[in-house]
């Protein structure tokens, strides 16, 4: 079952010379893959995460997630499938330096009106999960940058979403940290048959994945 259909999408920035990003996608995905968006630099990579994960709207074209076409919901609307369809990992971890693992883990599932009890229980879990049981108390200065994306994939995971999408999540990494976090990624998507799509430079992670959608100059490629 397809999780993701995307048909004819085109983004196009404007500006005194507009500048056609995504020029006619067409792609499928399917649920519990684990899949990796690759391409040269400037191919459309980042800028087709964003339509996909609702944090950017397409010039035209159609995203169906989970049988929903999300280009007609309303921004409220957006907001809501957001929090409760889909997680994000951004390769600048995203954590906020005041907060510790555990209530930077546990702030979707605050947002979305869960009890004290619920999401302190849920966000402890989840540390548990990627490995950082020992480091719930500790803020982000006080962990390396491999912890800190942990932190950021347990909080990205903690609403149970149906797609993580993570925009290079080990560009920032030294080469172990990296290992590490994508050999957690294929572990989750084992356990919990997540789906998880993610934006990479690296030719080794091609390995760890299920399958990779190259994109060139704005289309879906056959490399």
């Amino acid at each position: 079952m397809n999780i993701i259909d995307v048909k004819h999408l085109k983004k196009t920035y404007g500006g005194a010379v507009p500048n056609p990003v995504l020029k006619d996608i067409n792609l499928s995905i399917k649920e519990g893959e684990f899949v990796a968006l690759m391409g040269r630099s400037g191919s459309g990579k980042s800028t087709l995460l964003h339509q996909l994960g609702l944090l950017d709207a397409p010039t035209d074209g159609e995203i169906i997630i989970d049988g929903v076409n999300i280009l007609t919901l309303s921004d409220t609307e957006k907001v809501a499938f957001r929090l409760d369809k889909l997680g994000y990992v951004f390769q600048s971890y995203a954590l906020l330096p005041e907060l510790t693992a555990l209530e930077s883990v546990s702030l979707p599932l605050r947002i979305a009106g869960a009890s004290k009890k619920e999401y302190t229980q849920k966000a402890t879990e989840m540390l548990e999960k990627v490995g950082l049981a020992d480091k719930i108390d500790r803020l982000p200065k006080e962990m390396s940058g491999g912890e800190q994306q942990r932190v950021s994939i347990a909080r990205a995971l903690v609403n149970n979403p149906k797609i993580v999408f993570a925009d290079e999540p080990t560009a920032n990494l030294d080469t172990a940290s990296s290992i590490a976090v994508i050999k957690l990624f294929k572990q989750l998507n084992k356990e919990l048959q997540q789906t998880i799509v993610m934006v990479t430079h690296e030719d080794d992670d091609q390995k760890e994945v299920n399958r990779v959608i190259w994109l060139k100059d704005g289309f879906v490629s056959d490399e």
